[in-house]
């Protein structure tokens, strides 16, 4: 009986608070700000965190803006070098790595072969036959001392064509260089094995084929 007089008395002294409802946050001012600040440029119009594609001329116009403190960052906010190159390209529509699968509507022919556009010295094709999925997946390696290749099972030629920078005959390489060994053309400071191909159809290794004289 006492403890239930202490609380009735407990009760009235207590202040009861009235509840005060709080207004949801509204995100379209913040949006609004956050989109001042990063820039929302219409269609055709420069963004101060976005370079045109066809303006990019050195490693240095890869580098990203950064975030603004307290974001969250994008690919487009960080990402840099090959990365963002290909945001950028995609941004325009433009395939810059270029993954369409190769030409398999026809045979490739020493006269006419299937052009594999590579912008390394070296290149891996993969050949699934003509008709195409005719045989399993056959991986040609290709480079740009040897840029024809014919695959081995229904006998389709390849070639490879460089698309990359022109080489400098000012750089430095580093592999063989003390020795006078490295070329400029990406070919190995080695000889491969000779094969029957050297002797029979040497157009087969890309190589000039020898001008015999009649007599």
């Amino acid at each position: 009986m006492l403890l239930r007089r202490s609380i009735l008395a407990l009760g009235r002294r207590t202040a009861v608070k009235p509840i005060v409802p709080v207004a949801p946050r509204v995100f379209t001012t913040s949006a609004a700000r956050r989109a001042g600040e990063q820039g929302d440029p219409k269609p055709g119009e420069p963004d101060k965190k976005m370079m045109a594609f066809e303006d990019i001329r050195t490693e240095e116009d890869l580098l990203p803006p950064g975030a603004e403190p307290g974001t969250v960052p994008t690919d487009l906010d960080q990402s840099t070098g090959l990365e963002r190159f290909e945001i950028l390209g995609k941004m325009q529509g433009i395939d810059v790595f270029d993954m369409k699968p190769l030409d398999a509507s026809r045979k490739g022919t020493l006269e006419d072969p299937i052009i594999v556009n590579s912008a390394g010295d070296e290149q891996f094709a993969g050949c699934t036959g003509y008709p195409v999925d005719s045989h399993v997946v056959l991986w040609l390696n290709m480079r740009r001392d040897r840029p024809v290749e014919r695959c081995a099972e229904c006998g389709s030629v390849y070639r490879m064509e460089y698309i990359g920078p022109p080489d400098d005959p000012h750089a430095h390489h580093g592999h063989g260089e003390e020795h006078g060994e490295e070329h400029g053309d990406g070919a190995h400071s080695y000889e491969e094995p000779k094969t029957f191909a050297d002797f029979v159809r040497p157009e087969y290794r890309g190589t000039p084929q020898p001008h015999y004289r009649q007599s």
